[in-house]
């Protein structure tokens, strides 16, 4: 096993180092860590450097994705890959969208129509840049660039959340993010309202809200959210936060903690990018359906 995981080591030592290195490093250990409270074999958790080449590698070669799933362990713990990748690098073009693929969920038909949404999203975003870039040239130039892809906010033996962004440049830019969030031992995808008895949790988690932004705003200058004590005169309000969506994009932490996500620009100057609150388990409990996601 040991001269296994050498050569492997060996060979993607020629691979050319992305520029997302620190990211995958950093996950890699995170990952690292968390299997040794589960005592992860030895062989694994003691080579961090061919952890960080496994990780960059599944993206660059399918015949490593391969190799890494007749290896045990390593190919457990892998739950999303990058399915494809669309680029395009010109002067003032460019495009960089990742796809996700999730590859060893148990109900295949699950992982089928996510894989699906996840893939024809990223076309339609490939080809709407693609025609815009089109109409630029046609219209004497310009500048505008997009970059997509996923985050694996939690993996646990129960939840899976997958954040995927997109963030399109055209003078200023815009972070909008998508999350999908799955009871892996239950096989199905959760939303936020089967979380809750009735629709009665959209004014708990409002109002525990906008209370964190009033407090955030109060304890630190450089925060500031559209609502009425929060860091703006209330008579320059850009336009004031009142109420979350029903169907308000969220995850489930690690921890077992709901956590609200607004887009750039959607309760907060630009500057504050993407916005998350965890909402305090004991203001949800009265509303929740059952402890079982959110404790």
């Amino acid at each position: 096993m040991d001269e296994k995981l050498k050569e492997l080591e060996k060979q993607y030592n020629k691979v050319p180092i992305p520029k997302e290195l620190d990211f995958v490093v950093e996950h890699a250990l995170q990952q690292g860590k968390k299997k040794r409270k589960k005592r992860a074999p030895q062989w694994l958790l003691g080579s961090a450097a061919a952890a960080m080449l496994f990780t960059a590698g599944l993206n660059v070669s399918p015949a490593m994705a391969r190799t890494l799933s007749e290896i045990p362990v390593v190919g457990s713990v892998v739950k999303v890959l990058t399915w494809t990748e669309y680029e395009v690098a010109e002067d003032t073009y460019d495009a960089n969208i990742k796809v996700p693929s999730i590859e060893n969920l148990e109900n295949q038909k699950l992982a089928n129509t996510l894989n699906e949404k996840y893939r024809a999203e990223g076309k339609a975003l490939y080809d709407n840049f693609i025609a815009e870039v089109g109409d630029l040239k046609a219209n004497g130039g310009g500048h505008l660039g997009v970059d997509s892809g996923y985050d694996i906010k939690t993996d646990n033996d129960q939840i899976l959340s997958i954040g995927r962004y997109i963030v399109n440049t055209v003078g200023s830019s815009s972070t909008v993010m998508h999350y999908d969030t799955i009871d892996k031992q239950n096989e199905i995808l959760i939303t936020l309202p089967m979380l809750f008895k009735d629709d009665s949790y959209i004014k708990t988690i409002s109002e525990n809200i906008i209370e964190q932004m009033r407090k955030q705003a109060a304890s630190d200058s450089d925060k500031v959210f559209w609502v009425k004590g929060g860091g703006i005169p209330d008579q320059e309000l850009f336009e004031e936060f009142k109420t979350i969506n029903a169907e308000q994009q969220f995850y489930i932490s690690d921890k077992g903690k709901l956590v609200i996500s607004f887009d750039k620009y959607e309760v907060a100057p630009g500057y504050m990018g993407i916005v998350e609150f965890e909402i305090p388990t004991d203001v949800l409990k009265n509303n929740l359906v059952s402890m079982q996601y959110i404790h």
